[in-house]
């Protein structure tokens, strides 16, 4: 295909969001106001995050596979003279995955928000924000220049705030400010690395610099500049112990904001560090390597150690907060990967990014279509007397969270598994240099954190698919002995509807609110107790199957994907 269509896809990828998110402010056209103004310009939303993703596909489907490690779709062009900063953008086999995905995902959200709007103040302000984030993620993935890179991983902030503090959830004002104070903090140390990197080498072209691979830069400016970066890109990563913004952004976010923040925005960290730290600083990167794979490592256990805190029964643990918590761990064998400094690690690495993305995106949509039917995600009220038994009253939307939950632990021949495996195989064989004494240290761990991962995830899909046999005849003692009758009475078994009576814990009485049955009686084949709820509708049907046929795809055939990034993450380690 001709590369200069492919230019131009890449340029209109990268600006049309942009002047789509203005758009989005101005008043309807009015042959295309409809009926209702609000559907208006959630189409609109559709429609450019649409032409977006047919943007990445086109170039997708023009780029080169035969050369992956070169750079394609190419812009090259003066900005500010007097600093060296240029308009230079491009696509590498390292780049192009995380383009299709970032537009995919903003289509989905986009396509998912036309049926199911977030409650907030203006739609308006919404979709333009919407679209204003995908512009910025987009940017971050296409630009070469580093002060160019900085801009657009900043340009992020500022949607993403208002997404959680404006259409957010309950503490979302406090919510938003943790993840911008953390995000500025961690940047402003990063761009003090950028401009030493800069000025060091005297140019902020990233494909130069890469080419130079640490000459004209001393062995201290890279030890420095590395550290610097470092931080910046491990706060958004996240990385233990800078992770602890997280949570509480994806528990307030809408369903939207949780999916675009696990599957788009955490990837701007490690693609960072893929893209600058490694080949523009190869000895501040091998000096530093053993104390990134350590944080990780702490990160893929801890992270999985509270989100078996947050599944036990009493503890009263929020979904959406556990799956979170999952994402440090996730994202710490990304880290690991990074840090083995070897291509078979890094393209593990850059493998589980992707499958995070698609996976993690998934589970939040799952998790906020069960919390928009039940009211909750109190994982001791799903689990409860009249919990959620999805497998019982909405069977489809069970098995996609199962399914989820067992993509997400890494089963084979799903896309979960393969980015973790040759993390843990860089893991075992690092690069030369490196500790390996330290390096199996962590690969044991960070097994043990595979292990744990199953564990929890395999929990919630018991207590939330099947529901928690244990808990419900502790709530049937509770709510007997509270009624002067014996546990397990007639009165639990039938009566879902009934009010929580005096006494009963609050799980219980939570749980008991949770299903009131329909006026005429339980449908044929819902669980005893539980009223029917609704299955996966076709909205959603359509925001979903996507994310589950590329999960398998990744699954099945990982080629596709290492085949592409494989080239070009050997040449920016040096040819190795």
């Amino acid at each position: 295909m001709n590369d200069t269509l492919l230019q131009y896809a890449l340029i209109g990828a990268v600006v049309l969001p942009l002047l789509g998110a203005g758009a989005a402010l101005l008043p309807a056209p009015p042959g295309l106001r409809g009926r209702d103004p609000e559907q208006a310009v959630l189409r609109h939303g559709v429609t450019v995050t649409g032409a977006v993703l047919a943007l990445t596909l086109l170039l997708a489907a023009g780029f080169d596979h035969d050369d992956p490690a070169r750079m394609q779709a190419v812009t090259d062009a003066d900005w500010i003279p007097a600093l060296g900063v240029r308009l230079h953008l491009g696509v590498d086999g390292i780049s192009l995955p995380l383009l299709v995905m970032t537009a995919l995902l903003t289509f989905l959200c986009a396509l998912y928000s036309y049926f199911r709007m977030p409650a907030g103040p203006s739609t308006a302000g919404f979709v333009a924000l919407l679209l204003l984030l995908e512009a910025g993620t987009l940017a971050t993935f296409a630009v070469l220049d580093l002060v160019l890179f900085f801009l657009a991983f900043e340009t992020v902030l500022v949607p993403m705030y208002f997404l959680i503090a404006r259409w957010g959830e309950k503490g979302r004002e406090r919510a938003a400010w943790r993840f911008v104070l953390f995000t500025v903090a961690g940047s402003v140390v990063m761009l003090l690395g950028l401009l030493l990197v800069g000025v060091e080498a005297g140019t902020f072209d990233m494909v130069r610099l890469a080419e130079q691979h640490g000459d004209g830069l001393s062995r201290t400016v890279q030890v420095v500049a590395v550290a610097a970066i470092g931080i910046g890109l491990a706060v958004k990563a996240p990385m233990w112990p800078l992770h602890s913004w997280l949570p509480d952004a994806h528990t307030a976010a809408p369903t939207v904001g949780s999916v675009l923040l696990a599957g788009v925005l955490l990837k701007m960290g490690t693609y960072g560090l893929v893209r600058i730290a490694l080949p523009i600083a190869p000895d501040g990167a091998h000096v530093l390597a053993p104390y990134l794979a350590a944080f990780a490592t702490v990160g893929i256990v801890y992270g999985s150690l509270a989100c078996l805190a947050l599944a036990r029964p009493g503890a009263r643990g929020d979904l959406k907060r556990l799956i979170a918590y999952s994402s440090v761990g996730h994202m710490g064998f990304v880290l690991l990967g990074i840090a083995t400094l070897t291509p078979t690690g890094v393209n593990g690495a850059l493998f589980a990014n992707i499958a995070h993305g698609l996976i993690t995106g998934l589970l939040f949509f799952l998790v906020g279509a069960v919390k928009g039917r039940l009211g909750t995600a109190d994982l001791d009220a799903l689990a409860g007397t009249t919990g959620a038994a999805l497998y019982a009253r909405a069977p489809r939307l069970g098995a996609l969270l199962a399914f989820a939950a067992v993509a997400s632990l890494g089963l084979p021949g799903l896309a979960g598994f393969w980015g973790e495996m040759l993390a843990l195989f860089g893991a075992f064989a690092p690069a030369e240099g490196l500790h390996r004494g330290a390096y199996l240290t962590f690969m044991a761990l960070a097994a043990l954190g595979t292990l744990l991962t199953a564990a929890y995830l395999l929990t919630v899909v018991r207590r939330v698919c099947m529901g928690d046999p244990a808990e419900r005849a502790a709530e049937r003692a509770a709510e007997g002995a509270a009624e002067g009758r014996p546990a397990g009475g007639a009165g639990t078994a039938h009566g879902g509807g009934a009010a929580a009576p005096a006494g009963t814990r609050p799980a219980a009485a939570a749980a008991t609110a949770l299903a009131l049955p329909p006026a005429g009686g339980p449908a044929p084949g819902t669980a005893v107790g539980a009223a029917a709820l609704p299955d996966v509708r076709g909205y959603e049907f359509a925001a979903w199957v996507p994310l589950v046929v590329l999960t398998v795809l990744a699954g099945l055939w990982p080629a596709v994907l290492l085949g592409l990034t494989d080239p070009a993450v050997r040449t920016l380690l040096g040819g190795s």
